[in-house]
């Protein structure tokens, strides 16, 4: 595809520096993976010893790897989904034909 990009190591490990200071280690301790492309054998492993390489010594890296994390996007998709106040934020065709990509940020942020 001629794209080069970083890897969910260090891209997790690039958003956890941007946070601040006194959360990253709560953030460390609790990378939580999720989605079928996380399912090849040995990623949480391989997460935990490339974490461990990029953070400060000092910091204790956890990796939870639940076996339905295949699921988890989806189901998390669907309480958010069944939640009254997220109704409030739905997008209908006929908004989006009407006010086109801005529409999501007025009823979303």
């Amino acid at each position: 595809m001629g794209l080069e990009s970083v890897g969910i190591h260090e891209t997790c490990y690039n958003s956890i520096m941007k946070c601040d200071l006194d959360i990253r280690k709560d953030l460390y301790s609790n990378i939580v993976l999720s989605g079928g492309s996380t399912m090849y054998p040995g990623i949480a492993d391989r997460m935990n010893k490339e974490l461990t390489s990029l953070a400060p010594s000092s910091m204790k890296i956890k990796i939870i790897a639940p076996p339905e994390r295949k699921y988890s996007v989806w189901i998390g998709g669907s309480i958010l989904g069944s939640l009254s106040t997220f109704q409030q934020m739905w997008i209908t065709k006929q908004e989006y034909d009407e006010s086109g990509p801005q529409i999501v940020h007025r009823k979303c942020f």
